[in-house]
């Protein structure tokens, strides 16, 4: 993460300007409709320290010691060179958010929220904001014309193998992938469903001829993979590999290959991308390396209310979006540099330790995005008053730069990618390229991770030991009465039954999933996401509100994943 000086905040937070009379308006109206500023910080400009960072770690009766932090403050896997597994001992937290700025936590909705009926927020939750009656992206046609930032253009209309599809049938480059969701909010059964597709530029489609190619796109899109995970993936079916000139397999020979295979140091000397991507890797347009994403990659990331399915007797994806996240990587850093911007982290971190840490300040602006200092840009769009999507203020985007640049559970910034389902039947649970509303969460079996001292552990059950609850905050009391007994002690039968089945714990009852779409409900019509976006309907109790300089957590020592 970038730290520039604070003299320059006020340059930057009008950096985005308003370029055209239309555009003025349009922002302008979305200010006075909903009461936001798109370029004053109106609460904390820290506020990329999330608020599931104040939550008590110690029960105050029983003094034991829950650990959800060990989730995202871990040592990185290279080349994610952060290891802040310190912040599961200490809330080191700037000065002046040591009292808590989100202060949607502490509210009671539960009277706002009776008001609503189950019908109402059903009928609410299936009407579309993303599409209009016929079909158009709504958002693509609301932004003014001159709009720098990303304008949606992707129709969720995914073929067998997630690729999207435009009205005409022509592929938007988006592909679906279906990804183990990472441990605690996002969750389902914490309020909201969500997904997320990765795009490359068109040369990784293209093939050395020029033409697009549907196998070429798909192939590097497995290659980007491998090379990302740092491990060997099967392929759907067997590429010949002197059609493309790159040795698949590793084998020294040009053959078919079954498997884009990590065979260490040597893949990243051998290993290419294929048609144009390779000349534009060879020529030093385009880099790969593992760990890293190719420059120009794009993700999507809708996150969407929960609805519910009568029929299959479940949750299932809403149609209307709560937000829609946007991120592209715009330039490429080397291993030096992420080195060396983690370690300027760690030495800053090491200098203001008397002084309590130091609030960042973020480059970039709310129209075309908040830079990482990792070579990202994120920017994204919520819903107003209305329920319409509209862009995020610059103070509602800096939420999102605390999880994506500078935590230690991250792989080139991003947390879904990398836990990419990897089955290569189609129509098999495990096969990843498929979009959420093709195949759900229903049949997946639990995945296994490495902590230290804990090999090779189920992960989910691993959480649910390490945190007694099925969220950051321990008040999902449905989680609770489902997987634990009276004494606070894992049952062991429904920790089997996770094994096999990870939707046992991730799906909501539908009681529970429609008080979340109410409570969230209700704070859309408030417009107070820089206060809190998490879908409480009571307030919570395990929450500081305020933090005391270097207090401990209590927690004696950190979990980090291999």
């Amino acid at each position: 993460m970038k730290r520039i000086p604070l003299s320059l905040v006020s340059l930057l937070l009008v950096s985005s300007g308003y370029a055209s009379p239309i555009k003025a308006e349009y922002i302008q109206g979305l200010e006075r409709a909903n009461h936001i500023h798109y370029q004053r910080i109106d609460n904390e400009r820290a506020a990329y320290i999330t608020s599931m960072c104040y939550t008590k770690v110690e029960d105050n009766q029983t003094h034991h010691t829950f650990n959800p932090c060990y989730s995202c403050h871990t040592k990185g896997k290279t080349p994610n060179y952060t290891n802040d597994s310190d912040l599961q001992l200490e809330y080191n937290f700037p000065m002046e958010i040591l009292k808590n700025p989100y202060t949607n936590l502490f509210k009671d909705r539960r009277a706002a929220v009776a008001k609503i009926s189950d019908a109402a927020i059903l009928k609410y939750v299936r009407d579309s904001n993303y599409f209009k009656d016929d079909g158009s992206i709504a958002l693509a046609s609301m932004l003014p014309k001159d709009w720098r930032g990303y304008r949606p253009d992707c129709y969720y209309h995914f073929d067998a193998e997630g690729f999207d599809h435009d009205p005409q049938g022509v592929l938007t480059g988006w592909r679906a992938f279906r990804y183990y969701p990472f441990l605690g909010t996002f969750w389902p059964t914490n309020g909201s469903t969500d997904d997320v597709l990765i795009r490359l530029p068109k040369r990784f489609g293209t093939t050395m001829d020029g033409h697009f190619d549907r196998e070429t796109y798909a192939l590097n899109l497995s290659i980007v993979e491998a090379v990302l995970k740092q491990k060997t993936i099967s392929l759907p079916h067997a590429i010949d590999e002197a059609q493309y000139g790159v040795d698949l397999n590793q084998n020294g020979q040009m053959d078919r290959a079954k498997q884009i295979v990590f065979s260490g140091k040597n893949f990243f000397r051998d290993m290419s991308y294929v048609g144009q991507a390779k000349a534009a890797l060879q020529r030093g347009q385009v880099h790969l390396a593992g760990g890293l994403y190719p420059e120009g990659t794009e993700f999507l990331h809708s996150v969407r209310y929960l609805d519910w399915d009568d029929h299959a007797g479940s949750v299932t994806m809403a149609a209307r979006m709560k937000e829609l996240r946007y991120s592209r990587k715009t330039e490429w850093h080397t291993y030096s540099d992420l080195n060396r911007n983690a370690q300027s982290e760690l030495w800053e971190s090491e200098v203001n330790q008397q002084s309590q840490t130091q609030a960042e300040i973020w480059q970039g602006n709310y129209e075309e995005g908040l830079q990482t200092g990792t070579g990202w840009v994120y920017q994204g769009f919520i819903e107003d008053k209305q329920g319409v999507l509209r862009p995020q203020t610059h103070e509602e985007t800096i939420n999102c730069m605390g999880c994506h640049a500078g935590v230690g559970a991250t792989t080139d910034s991003t947390y879904a990618f990398p836990r990419k389902l990897q089955g290569v039947d189609p129509n098999g649970i495990k096969y990843g390229w498929n979009h959420w509303s093709q195949k759900g969460l229903k049949g997946i079996p639990e995945p296994k991770a490495s902590y230290l001292g804990h090999p090779h552990v189920y992960e989910y059950s691993f959480y649910l030991r390490q945190n007694h609850s099925g969220n950051e905050f321990r008040d999902n009391d449905e989680v609770q009465q489902k997987f634990f007994d009276a004494n606070g002690t894992l049952k062991a039968e429904m920790v089997s039954r996770l094994h096999h089945d990870i939707s046992l714990l991730l799906l909501p009852s539908k009681k529970r999933a429609l008080g979340l779409d109410k409570g969230y409900k209700v704070m859309v019509g408030e417009q107070s996401f820089i206060y809190g976006r998490d879908a409480n309907v009571a307030p919570m109790s395990n929450v500081f509100k305020t933090i005391k300089r270097g207090q401990s957590t209590h927690i004696r020592t950190p979990i980090v994943q291999e």
